[in-house]
């Protein structure tokens, strides 16, 4: 917790906020190239081959290796800013190098090479999130650390949901005459404006966001508890809350690879698929920063929980959707179960973890999230073969079982 007092902006401590733009180029960065490289590919712009694999398949590992790669060191980011005692300077440094790695695609023409790119995104990804919610941690006060985590959040979903809208306006609308560059066309456009965002974070974390005092650096041996210390439990908590997590993201991503399936449900086309996927995302970035506050309030858990119970009604009520607007009213719902799960669960588990830990117990959560987001496709994928119903059905009961996970596992605070 600091105890330096900051200017705030709106009520908000302006280190939030430039904390929050930080994760928002990221998510945008990301999201931004979720749409623009399968485009890019089938556009001819790269050229050779890559074992052979279909075209369809080396899109999908270029997109998927980014998550793969942050993922996996996330829990290493975290411990390198613990030990070092320095939080800013890790976020600075993860988006400077998203600043290189958006304007590198200009110059990839191989699909090596946009191997590399992604790959060095997810090192940036997993050094800019790790220190930036281990930051948002020490930066708040117990007593406001739900809402700063659920303002934190709400930016990065911000970024998930417009990049993918500028993206593609950015595509169609080209090609530009830019300055000094003369003209390039809807691809490079979208790089440029990527990497320029990442620069922009860079600039505004430097400048309004110092670490606090209290960080000091930590020579403790990088901990992950599985099972409890405490008699009383079976599981550690954090542990538990990482599940939680993980429930929730799977059940987020339950129609992203069942696209086909949903359309012809509910005898629909792409548009109104994109309006229900986005539902759940922009309920959750209005609702977070809400919910954090209550749960500052009146207690993390029982947000938590509340908000697993209801995930099992409104995830079960996709599967039986039959008109669009079941669906949007659904997913919409299912924004608001989300937030009182996410930005709680960030909250409590910043109040759990040990001085010198944040950043790499935060991360269990943080790479659950991430797991959780692959798995819930993946699932979907698998199950849709067993009837419409099946992967929701099955997001159904894992909401259940993360209900009663955090119910016995989860101390009250």
């Amino acid at each position: 917790m600091s105890s330096v007092r900051s200017e705030s902006y709106f009520g908000t401590d302006k280190r939030i906020i430039a904390l929050g733009f930080a994760r928002m180029a990221d998510a945008m960065g990301n999201s931004f190239l979720i749409v623009v490289l399968p485009l890019y590919i089938a556009s001819g712009s790269i050229s050779g081959e890559l074992f052979g694999f279909s075209e369809s398949l080396i899109t999908g590992l270029v997109i998927g290796l980014y998550g793969l790669v942050s993922s996996a060191f996330q829990p290493f980011a975290g411990r390198i800013s613990d030990r070092a005692g320095k939080r800013q300077f890790f976020v600075v440094a993860g988006l400077v190098l998203f600043m290189f790695a958006n304007f590198s695609y200009v110059l990839a023409d191989t699909y090596e090479i946009l191997f590399v790119i992604r790959a060095v995104q997810g090192i940036a990804a997993a050094l800019t999130i790790t220190a930036s919610i281990a930051l948002v941690s020490e930066v708040s006060r117990r007593e406001t650390r739900g809402e700063n985590m659920g303002i934190y959040n709400s930016f990065r979903l911000i970024g998930f949901g417009v990049g993918p809208l500028l993206s593609g306006v950015l595509v169609e609308s080209g090609p530009y005459t830019l300055p000094f560059l003369g003209e390039v066309n809807g691809f490079i456009a979208a790089f440029l404006v990527a990497g320029s965002m990442a620069m922009l974070s860079g600039i505004l974390v430097s400048f309004m966001v110092k670490d606090p005092i209290e960080t000091k650096p930590s020579n403790e041996k990088m901990v992950f508890n599985i099972r409890s210390k405490d008699s009383a439990y079976l599981l550690d908590p954090i542990f538990a809350l990482g599940l939680a997590t993980f429930i929730m993201s799977t059940g987020f991503a339950l129609l992203a690879s069942i696209e086909p399936q949903v359309n012809e449900r509910l005898s629909q086309g792409a548009f109104m698929f994109s309006v229900e996927f986005s539902a759940l995302v922009g309920v959750l970035a209005i609702a977070q920063p809400i919910v954090g506050r209550l749960s500052d309030r009146y207690g993390r858990k029982v947000f938590i929980v509340t908000g697993l119970i209801g995930l099992v009604p409104i995830t079960l009520a996709q599967g039986l959707s039959t008109e669009p607007w079941h669906m949007i009213l659904a997913r919409g719902l299912q924004g608001v179960s989300a937030a009182m799960v996410f930005a709680p669960a960030l909250a409590l588990a910043g109040d759990l973890t040990k001085k010198g830990q944040e950043g790499a117990q935060l991360s269990v959560l943080t790479v659950s999230f991430g797991i959780g987001i692959s798995f819930g496709a993946f699932l979907s994928g698998f199950a849709i073969r067993y009837g419409f119903l099946a992967p929701f059905a099955i997001g159904a009961i894992l909401a259940a079982f993360g209900a009663v996970l955090v119910f016995t596992q989860v101390p009250k605070r």
